[in-house]
């Protein structure tokens, strides 16, 4: 049952799971809904992999390595030094606590539930209160174009380590897909107060939830605001290859230039545009472009910065 002022987010890995920590601790348990990207999702050792999902429902759960911000704390090794011993691909590292995730998730789609369904199991099972998404059920898979080619999206990331120099992005499969459909169901119910898009990598974290057929317009017709947080703080990616990818596609590294990406590719959808005070000099650029612009500090390195960050965006206390 949703409330009047229920708070949707879209995330991808580690700085979209920073802020929905944030707002899950300023909410009311359940209050928060968090529809994460799956574009990132792939087969590896006979497995699913959902790594935004997980990156949310570990962090959520605080169950997340503090240093990675992804992954298991305290975390074990064995079952990879054994594959490694019998020769198997161990360029992607699965914990031996986050292999049983792995697992469990195969197994229960083999038993004919969707994504969806999966996720919310899991997110009970580990004390998740807030309320995460697949962005969708079909298989939607991002592809980086590049130097070396056309490389589905972990090998660019964690198997060539980010090297290769970035031409575009496709993602194959999301003509067909549908958008979540508890998430539009809560839509058409206008059911959220405010809507965050999380400081996620706008190409390959965000592009593709919105990308799905119909979603960027229904949230730009919800009577919600949308606000986004730049994931660029003074010409840098706090964390990933959001700034390298912008230069490589001849692209301005600034919030500026993020603001100009979603107000080019989804006119009318963003209401205000979060900038950290470093950049607080690009405003007036941004106002020029027909969108409200807040200046605060978006750096998240603490517990409490997550949380002052949530009630600046959805304008409490202060904020």
């Amino acid at each position: 049952m949703t409330k009047a002022q229920d708070i949707l987010a879209l995330s991808g890995g580690v700085g979209g799971a920073k802020l929905a920590l944030g707002l899950a601790d300023i909410l009311v348990p359940g209050q928060l809904h968090v529809v994460a990207n799956t574009g990132d999702d792939f087969r590896h050792l006979g497995l699913h992999i959902s790594p935004d999902i997980d990156t949310l429902l570990y962090t959520l759960s605080e169950r997340a390595n503090p240093v990675q911000g992804w992954g298991l704390e305290g975390e074990t090794w064995n079952t990879m030094a054994a594959l490694e011993q019998l020769g198997a691909e161990t360029w992607f590292r699965l914990g031996d606590r986050d292999m049983a995730t792995h697992l469990w998730r195969t197994q229960r789609l083999h038993a004919g539930l969707r994504l969806s369904a999966c996720t919310a199991e899991l997110a009970t099972r580990l004390g998740v209160a807030s309320h995460v998404y697949p962005m969708t059920d079909d298989q939607v898979s991002t592809t980086v174009h590049s130097d070396r080619g056309d490389l589905p999206f972990q090998h660019y990331f964690v198997r060539h380590q980010c090297e290769p120099v970035v031409t575009g992005f496709s993602f194959d499969g999301i003509s067909a897909a549908h958008p979540n459909r508890e998430l539009m169901r809560l839509l058409q119910r206008k059911a959220f107060g405010t809507i965050v898009i999380c400081p996620s990598n706008p190409f390959v974290s965000v592009d593709p939830i919105l990308q799905l057929p119909g979603l960027w317009l229904a949230l730009r017709e919800s009577p919600a605001p949308v606000v986004v947080v730049s994931p660029i703080v003074a010409g840098l990616a706090i964390k990933g290859p959001a700034a390298k990818m912008m230069a490589e596609l001849g692209m301005e590294v600034s919030a500026l230039e993020v603001a100009r990406h979603y107000c080019r590719r989804y006119p009318g959808l963003m209401d205000r545009f979060v900038i950290d005070d470093s950049d607080a000099t690009m405003a007036g650029a941004i106002r020029d472009l027909g969108v409200d612009v807040a200046v605060t500090s978006t750096v998240m390195k603490s517990r409490a910065d997550k949380q002052a960050l949530a009630r600046f965006v959805l304008q409490r206390d202060g904020g």
